[in-house]
Order: structure tokens, then sequence, then C-alpha cells
């Protein structure tokens, strides 16, 4: 097996699972969600978009069913000792095969958790589901119930955090040396991604983010690249990733020299990140830090160019997002606690002047004042 954790790790995390799942008692877990899978396993794969399911017990049993491609990819990267495999076949449905599984684990008439609010579950699944089980169990929607633990880290997790930071600043390093005049985007990308494996990292949840000229002012990755005018600007949204762990970092790079709009941009910009460091403690919760964001914002005329979230909880993650729970929105009550690892990013986007501007970076939640996890610097960045 090629588990990145140790015995003790993977116990203590049962243990916190067990404990919530007795508190909402439950008999059993249907895992589908693949970061659960990883976090309470070690199960490494990418063949959860097709139907797979983790059965926990609240008395520690683990059952994978799965398909035949990702038997050995279980038992090589997991510490689950029963893996059964359903058969793709016309007409064989998953999950009556999953029900079978259930009733010879004596688990007819149970109360079951399951995961439904994931890129592993489809709504046809989760129909056929519904459709199959509920005279069999009854059935509860437990999506949130594993992302709440895994937001709050480890030591061991930790480890990994910090090494997928120095990755990411490593990334922007290889961009700044890439970004001049006439620079092609994608060997900005290549320079970026390369660092990230170079140094041991992984593929990232989501693609980069790159956009220059008019696309600076996305905030999604696209297909097309385009080369650098000698007054331009170039919007990067990256993650160091390392054990699928990531952490995530923004910045605008000028090319050439700032416009009077850019500075306003990186002005606020600057002033709204330091005053949600302010909110970064245990106690405040992420609706605290999204006000302390837009007030900033809003005191310097920002509004209608800033976003209606501001930040995120960061992990070990898989396709097709990098983004973990919770968010930074208003009114939104998750405290924060010690060991969270949570993205800040302030964006501004004018689509009137066709400026952008966007700083963000990691931090991890301590006792006391946030720690950064990077050690680039939030000067604005021009070539």
């Amino acid at each position: 097996m090629a588990l990145h954790f140790s015995d003790a790790e993977f116990d203590s995390r049962f243990e916190r699972l067990k404990q919530s799942m007795e508190s909402d008692k439950l008999d059993a877990m249907l895992l589908f969600a693949q970061e659960s899978m990883y976090w309470l396993t070690g199960y490494d794969t990418f063949g959860f978009c097709f139907f797979q399911c983790l059965v926990v017990t609240a008395e520690g049993e683990k059952v994978l069913l799965t398909r035949s491609a990702d038997e050995r990819q279980a038992k090589h990267t997991s510490n689950i000792r029963d893996i059964r495999i359903w058969v793709d076949r016309g007409g064989a449905s998953p999950v009556g095969q999953l029900k079978e599984l259930l009733f010879d684990m004596d688990l007819l008439g149970s109360r079951i958790g399951v995961e439904y609010d994931t890129h592993g579950m489809t709504g046809k699944i989760g129909i056929e589901l519904d459709g199959e089980l509920k005279s069999f169990a009854d059935l509860f929607d437990v999506s949130a119930l594993i992302p709440g633990l895994r937001a709050v880290k480890s030591a061991e997790e930790l480890v990994f955090v910090r090494k997928a930071a120095e990755l990411g600043d490593a990334a922007f390093h290889a961009a700044l040396s890439e970004i001049r005049p006439g620079a092609d985007e994608g060997r900005i990308l290549a320079a970026m991604q390369g660092a990230v494996f170079d140094g041991g990292g992984d593929y990232p949840g989501n693609e980069f983010i790159i956009g220059s000229g008019r696309d600076a002012l996305l905030c999604r990755y696209k297909s097309g690249r385009r080369t650098l005018d000698s007054q331009d600007q170039i919007t990067l949204e990256w993650a160091g990733v390392y054990r699928r762990y990531h952490a995530a970092l923004m910045r605008t790079v000028v090319i050439g020299a700032p416009t009077k709009r850019h500075e306003e941009m990186y002005a606020a910009c600057r002033a709204a990140l330091s005053a949600v460091e302010e909110e970064l403690v245990p106690g405040r919760t992420m609706g605290d830090v999204f006000d302390a964001h837009a007030k900033a914002m809003d005191a310097r005329d920002m509004m209608p160019h800033r976003l209606n979230a501001c930040g995120y909880s960061l992990g070990a993650r898989f396709t097709p997002s990098w983004m973990d729970p919770p968010m930074a929105y208003k009114n939104n009550p998750t405290v924060l606690e010690p060991n969270m690892v949570i993205f800040q990013h302030m964006i501004l986007m004018d689509s009137i002047s066709e400026a952008a501007m966007c700083l963000g970076q990691t931090y991890l939640i301590t006792q006391n004042a946030p720690e950064c996890l990077s050690r680039l610097p939030l000067d604005l960045p021009v070539k």
C-alpha cells in the first residue's frame, strides 16, 4: 500500500467520524465524495466519475463497491480490505448491487447517512438510490458531515499543506520569469505547472486560471492563448498541490506602467486583505470575514466591481474544483477554528475601464493572528 499518513492518523479520523455518527444515530454511511474516501482511507483515484460507494458502519467496517478498473487502485492506495466489484453489463445497475451489499451487511431497516452533495453523486444515481433504498432503510443527507471534519487539519496534514504552499510560491516565481511583452500564455502556464511537478506536486483540483488583456477580468479558465502586449495585464489564480492538498494564490501582474485605475484597485485589494486578516481568528465567522472584505472595498467605491464571496477552505480536493467548504460569504455562520486552512481572494474586475486587480493567498488559522503560508510579497507585481 502507498499510504501518505500513519495508521494512528487514520484511526483518529475514524474516531472523529464515529463520534459524529453516534451523535446523529447513524448505523452506516454511504460515501460518494472522493475527498471523504481519501481522508478516511487514503483511496486515491479519478474513478469516482463512475459509480462507486464506500460503505462505512459505526463499528468500523469499510466496504468499497467500485469498478474493476479501480480494484488495484484501491488496494495500492488505501487501507480498505474489503473491495467488491460491480460488473458492467447490459441492464445491470450498480445501485441494485449496492442494495444487495447493504443487505449482506445486515443493514436492512437501519439509519443510513448518504453523501448527496458531491461530484461523485450524479442526479441519476441519486434518484435511483432513493428509489431502491427508500423501503430498505431510513436515509439522511449527511453531505456536510465529513467536510466539516476535514476543515480542521491535523499535524500530519499541515506538513503537506506547507509543502503545497512552497510549490505555489515556486510556481509564481516561474511565471514571473516568463512574463514580459511578447510572452505566450502557454509558456507561462507550462512554467507554473512544471514548477509544481518538479517539486513533487500534483495536478490541481481545477485548471490554473490565466487571462491577459480583457481576459484578465475572468475568474475561470478558458481555452485559447494570446501573447502579452507591451502595455498589458495578466491575472493568475493557481495553487501549489502536494498529496492532493492545495495552497492557492492569486495575483494580477501589470506589464508596462500601471494605470491610475490599477493603482486605485490595488490599494483597495490591499486594504481589504488587511481587514480580512483581522477577522481570521478563532471565534469569528466566515460571514465576519466577508463583511470585512466588503466594507473595505465599498469604502473605496469598489462595490460594483467586487464579488459576493471572498474565499473558502482548502484541503485535499479532486476535480473539478479545489474549493472546499466553508466559503466566506454574507451571513455564513461557520465559526473559524485553529488549524483551518483558508484561501482569501480580493478580486476586482472593472468592465468599464477593463482593468483587473486580484490579490489572494492562503492562511492557517492559529490561536492568535493568522499565519500566511506564502512568502510572496504583497506589492503590486509589475514587469
